[in-house]
């Protein structure tokens, strides 16, 4: 009898685990159609955790190509005046959903934790999607919730908008034959309405480098100080006039005094309102610059007093088919016009065609503006340890870049396992 009860057992589970079976894929499969409907989203965003938020957001597909989405979110970032970030969600419409567009803001405390802001940004990112998400059959997937009523509140705010910083940051390296220690401090004072921008940054450095070469130990130290006052008056949506007023020393630039006083005015041809999209801005700065040397420079000056004038050219654009970052700065002394510099600076990333992307990156500069330099032969210990600023024409720097894929234009799943990186090579 007992016998007899344990292949009906067996029987029993085997009807019970192709029954379930059953049900899972009939389950998968109605899953399966309905997410071939859900929206085909392209997320632009160089802050985003996009496995969180593919988690998160699990009832949309995501797609690798901005021509294959049916919905594209430009997600971009400026920082506010108490120190965290604002984050503008741009969202477009195309195909089907052509015309359907929207912004929506979110901004971060500057307490906040790197969880706070990735919930933020996931959440301000999850409601936008809704009235897309609401014209397919996925919606009978999701549900909306509220937390509870929310009383508004009047805010005082006992600090009149002032944000204050400190910062210090030792750091030491050490090897048998060479130690360097480093230490780094810094203190802000920050203020930012729509009205005024007011910034104070104290910055303060010092190196000393220790080795042993051939049984003699020689000590070799580098320092520099600075405080950066700026403050903007905002006039309507295009105009801006300001003031900076600088005050530093560096041993490296054989600098033992140095304060600039520049007035400028600042024109962008957009609006401002509309800055983290799109930028083409005109600054054109006239002031005073007094230097104290150290040593005497190859002009034969102990001290300097010079004005001086400067006109920069900034132009950002984000868009679905990429970004573009260039500046163009153009400065020179009153006193002799052979005096200059000039440089120009650019970051391009260009989608091309569908999973083909290309970008560069570049700085220019020609130089003929370096007042300070010591007369005299420099030592291979200043040049090696860069403890001195040498005398050059020119600075290039720069790069290119491709990128190519191709595949599955689906990019829903996410799989921690061995760490983030793709082969073998990185575990962690």
């Amino acid at each position: 009898m007992g016998r007899s009860i344990i292949p009906r057992l067996f029987i029993l589970l085997f009807i019970f685990f192709i029954t379930g079976n059953i049900k899972a894929q009939e389950s998968n499969t109605e899953l399966d159609s309905l997410r071939k409907d859900a929206v085909r989203l392209f997320i632009d965003c160089r802050y985003c955790d996009m496995n969180y938020v593919r988690r998160e957001i699990p009832y949309v597909n995501y797609v690798r190509d901005v021509r294959e989405a049916q919905v594209y979110v430009l997600v971009t970032r400026q920082s506010t005046g108490s120190g965290g970030s604002e984050y503008t969600f741009s969202f477009l419409g195309q195909e089907e959903f052509e015309g359907m567009n929207d912004t929506l803001i979110y901004a971060s405390r500057p307490d906040d934790t790197r969880e706070n802001t990735r919930e933020g940004r996931t959440q301000m990112l999850r409601m936008g999607l809704m009235r897309y998400v609401a014209k397919t059959p996925i919606f009978e997937e999701v549900q909306i919730s509220h937390k509870g009523r929310s009383v508004p509140e009047e805010v005082t705010d006992k600090w009149n908008y002032w944000v204050f910083e400190l910062e210090t940051r030792p750091r030491f390296e050490l090897e048998e034959s060479r130690k360097e220690i480093d230490l780094d401090n810094s203190v802000s004072a920050v203020k930012i309405t729509p009205e005024w921008k007011i910034e104070m940054d104290f910055d303060h450095n010092f190196t000393r480098t220790t080795y042993n070469f051939e049984d003699t130990i020689y000590i070799e130290d580098k320092s520099s100080k600075s405080l950066r006052n700026l403050i903007v008056k905002s006039i309507g949506e295009h105009w801006s006039v300001g003031a900076r007023f600088d005050i530093s020393s560096s041993t490296f630039r054989n600098t033992k005094l140095n304060y600039d006083f520049f007035p400028s005015i600042e024109y962008n041809i957009f609006p401002y309102s509309e800055s983290t999209r799109r930028q083409l801005r005109f600054l054109y700065g006239l002031g005073y610059s007094y230097n104290e040397y150290y040593d005497t420079t190859i002009f034969d000056k102990i001290t300097d007093k010079l004005l001086k004038h400067q006109l920069q050219i900034a132009y950002q654009v984000q868009e679905k088919w990429g970004s573009i970052n260039i500046s163009l700065e153009g400065s020179n002394y009153f006193n002799d016009f052979k005096k200059n510099r000039l440089e120009l600076e650019g970051f391009i990333n260009i989608r091309i065609v569908k999973g083909l992307s290309f970008n560069i990156r570049g700085n220019v500069a020609r130089i003929r503006d370096q007042l300070s330099l010591v007369k005299g032969e420099v030592s291979e210990a200043d040049i090696l340890l860069e403890l001195q600023e040498l005398a050059t024409g020119y600075s290039i720097d720069g790069g290119i870049g491709f990128t190519y894929t191709f595949g599955s234009i689906y990019n829903n799943i996410v799989n921690p396992r061995f760490g983030s990186g793709r082969g073998f090579r990185r575990f962690f």
